[in-house]
């Protein structure tokens, strides 16, 4: 289960969104046409393809009962456009095998039948069937602008396809999918989850003109509530490798590295939603722990996480 975060407003703050007059007798056209969304869903896929081929008709079934305005993905494991060798498309579909155009057919029928013939679909992916994120937005909608990168560059992507930013006039929506901490210092992996959160937190302080709905694969549970045994996932070792940094120690995802480093990015939100607050929107309609709606890690057989 992976966790969305939306704008809570202050009372008598809100900004109401702006529905066109619909015509005279209730007919709907053109000016009915929705200017923001209000509903949302995010869903890490863990390959979108397989999901196709495997649970469509359970997903197509939620969507259309819940109708939602935007759709976030994440992992959809599909590789990008591009010749072996060449630079590659991040925003398009491989299909230069007959494989990938087997794969790319496949997955483009599915998005193309209801109710997700409803959806404009943009992608940022990565060069193999690796990470990569995309983000369904209902056709009535129209974004001012989307971007994908954490500096809001529209012809930049994050690498492995991590982020697709929808900039609407009263709200963005942050769609990501977080690199994963890893267990060891000298594979690098510290660094680069390091990294990403300091980018985060910059991106965070530099977009406080708008609400901000941030959702995906954070790739992290942030509070001992978060997960069935803190203890355990605190001292969780890979063949007894011990981090130098003690913060290091742990369940990748469940340091308190990672922990520390997202609850600064929230108190920077906090503090700089003038309009509103973020919230764990889960935990806000949760209060207690729940680890029904999470998952067994696959390198522990012990306990579950509510991943943020």
């Amino acid at each position: 289960m992976k966790r969305f975060f939306k704008p809570i407003e202050k009372e008598g703050s809100a900004k109401k969104p702006s529905l066109a007059p619909s015509k005279q007798g209730g007919e709907k056209g053109e000016e009915d046409i929705k200017k923001e969304p209000l509903k949302f869903v995010t869903w890490n896929a863990n390959s979108l393809l397989l999901r196709v081929k495997n649970n469509w008709p359970q997903f197509s079934d939620f969507i259309s009962n819940l109708d939602p305005d935007i759709i976030a993905l994440q992992e959809v494991r599909m590789p990008a456009a591009g010749l072996k060798g060449a630079p590659k498309n991040p925003r398009e579909l491989k299909d230069d095998t007959s494989s990938s155009r087997e794969e790319k057919q496949i997955l483009l029928r599915a998005l193309s039948s209801p109710p997700f013939e409803n959806y404009h679909v943009w992608w940022s992916l990565a060069d193999s069937k690796y990470a990569g994120t995309a983000l369904l937005v209902k056709k009535c909608l129209q974004p001012v602008k989307v971007s994908f990168s954490l500096d809001k560059t529209v012809s930049k992507h994050e690498p492995d396809g991590r982020v697709i930013l929808a900039e609407f006039e009263t709200v963005c929506i942050l769609n990501t999918y977080a690199p994963n901490n890893g267990w060891k210092e000298e594979e690098n992996s510290f660094q680069r989850r390091r990294k990403w959160d300091k980018r985060l937190l910059d991106f965070v302080v530099q977009s406080s003109d708008k609400p901000l709905i941030w959702c995906g694969d954070l790739n992290v549970s942030h509070e001992d509530i978060d997960v069935t045994h803190p203890e355990f996932f605190s001292a969780a070792k890979m063949n007894g490798y011990v981090p130098p940094n003690k913060e290091d120690w742990g369940q990748p995802g469940f340091t308190l590295a990672e922990r520390k480093r997202f609850g600064a990015i929230l108190k920077e939100i906090l503090w700089i939603m003038l309009r509103g607050r973020l919230v764990d929107a889960y935990r806000y309609l949760h209060k207690e722990k729940d680890m029904e709606r999470g998952f067994s890690w696959s390198g522990n057989p012990i306990g579950k996480f509510l991943w943020k």
